[in-house]
């Protein structure tokens, strides 16, 4: 075989995973709900956060706009990590595996067994991480992307039930707090659900945003990138920035 037919043969093959990946994640995107997202003009909305921290993403809320909510809708475990971090203007969130999230607090810390072991094995304890911060997220998150998004009050409102669904409760139906977080005033809480290949924090955003009526792809939303793109492609919201994506410290 010649190293040209080769060659060919490679980029044949190529194209054709490329061709069935993008096909799968037509097939199996999620289209959103056009009635919530994206808020008709003029009507009420709440503008969130999706940031991108290498390896994973997180969501970004007003903790007012999340406190309204959660007494409207009776959201225990929102209305109590809320309190909790009264005394700031957003909360940063994200959902993971339990020994990943705690033991890898930046992309250099992550090794390949953890990795692994995060995505084979079945069973993975999951965590939710919350930080609250009192400026602006475009400043926290200075070196990282952050992609703005304005949704509908409704929309904003299923999505914060999902949050709250995320949070698992004592037997007195408190949410479970865990300890210090990663970085700034932050706490980690037991969360609901395992994590797998299947199941990933990128996966935990895209159902919060799906919730709120934008559309997402669980195939594209398995990385940061993907989940990124799709917002871009579909939602045709964009990054404010589209530096280096970075841990806070």
């Amino acid at each position: 075989m010649t190293i040209r037919l080769l060659a060919r043969r490679v980029l044949l093959a190529a194209a054709a995973i490329a061709t069935a990946l993008m096909a799968a994640a037509l097939v199996t995107a999620r289209p959103g709900d056009p009635n919530v997202y994206p808020p008709a003009p003029g009507a009420g909305a709440v503008e969130i956060f999706v940031v991108n921290h290498g390896y994973h993403t997180g969501i970004v809320l007003p903790r007012t706009s999340a406190v309204e909510i959660a007494a409207r809708h009776n959201l225990t475990a929102v209305a109590a990590v809320a309190t909790r971090f009264a005394a700031f203007s957003f909360l940063e969130i994200g959902w993971g595996d339990e020994g990943f999230y705690r033991a890898a607090p930046t992309i250099s810390a992550v090794t390949v067994p953890m990795a692994l072991r995060a995505l084979f094995r079945l069973g993975n304890p999951s965590v939710l991480h919350v930080v609250g911060l009192n400026e602006s997220p475009a400043v926290v998150f200075g070196n990282s992307e952050l992609v703005p998004i304005r949704l509908s009050t409704d929309g904003f409102a299923r999505m914060t039930a999902m949050l709250d669904a995320s949070f698992a409760r004592s037997e007195q139906g408190e949410p479970l707090d865990l300890g210090p977080g990663l970085y700034g005033p932050s706490l980690f809480f037991r969360a609901v659900g395992a994590f797998h290949i299947f199941n990933v924090c990128n996966h935990w955003v895209a159902r919060l945003l799906d919730a709120a009526g934008v559309p997402t792809s669980p195939l594209l939303a398995i990385a940061p990138a993907g989940l990124l793109l799709d917002l871009r492609w579909r939602s045709g919201v964009h990054a404010l920035r589209s530096g280096h994506a970075g841990d806070v410290r």
